[in-house]
């Protein structure tokens, strides 16, 4: 999920050209389908305290059960990670014989100018990375993309720091597109991003907080669909 979601998401450059947008607390339901599997998605985004704030995803059914968050701080217009976990498990029937169960977690030392990550960390990527200026996870990403897209910023381009390597994404325009958000039809822009076998494609409609619709895919067949219900 963390790589859909990099978006999941996408390390992200300042928002130089961005509007003064405030950030606000929201709770977002989707409809999932997963590896062929049905599911209930919740999106859930909370104030810490101070300029801290937490990200959520929470994907369950079928007996499967992903999780991702992250915590970061708000400093004006530039936005970066503190920490971030994300999390796969198969825990009944078919899920927990075909998933892998998976726990990364990522701390963001941005005074040791490095990210440091623990767990189930990839063979030959557990060494720390050293962080840039406008460095972003995957979850992060997700919420930098919506606003990026609504301000008009291009080009879509980002440094994402996760599951032990820096890489660089880049999403494309490709107009725009009718998408249903609770029994209601609204245009979205359309977003790409291809690498490799991966695709992510995010729908993206003014004034919602996140996309309305969100799909990973790979070797050209879906991995992960996620379609907005409602936020609040």
């Amino acid at each position: 999920m963390t790589r859909l979601l990099t978006a999941t998401g996408a390390a992200l450059l300042a928002f130089a050209a961005l509007p003064a947008l405030a950030i606000e607390p929201f709770t977002a339901t989707y409809q999932a389908n997963y590896m062929g599997m049905r599911a209930q998605a919740n999106m859930n985004l909370a104030q810490e305290g101070g300029n801290r704030w937490k990200y959520g995803l929470q994907v369950a059914g079928a007996g499967a059960r992903l999780e991702q968050s992250t915590t970061f701080e708000a400093n004006g217009e530039q936005w970066r990670p503190v920490s971030s976990s994300d999390s796969q498990r198969g825990e009944s029937g078919l899920a927990a014989m075909l998933m892998k169960n998976r726990e990364l977690n990522t701390t963001y030392d941005w005074n040791a100018g490095e990210a440091r990550f623990a767990g189930d960390v990839r063979e030959g990527q557990s060494a720390p990375v050293k962080l840039q200026t406008g460095d972003l996870d995957g979850m992060l990403m997700n919420l930098v993309l919506v606003r990026d897209v609504q301000a008009g910023k291009s080009p879509l381009r980002y440094r994402l720091v996760e599951d032990g390597r820096a890489k660089r994404q880049l999403f494309e325009r490709q107009g725009t597109e009718q998408v249903t958000v609770g029994g209601k039809s609204m245009q979205a822009t359309k977003v790409v991003r291809t690498d490799g076998r991966r695709e992510i494609i995010a729908w993206i409609v003014d004034d919602m907080p996140v996309p309305a619709r969100l799909l990973q895919r790979r070797d050209g067949k879906d991995h992960i669909d996620m379609r907005l219900q409602s936020v609040n």
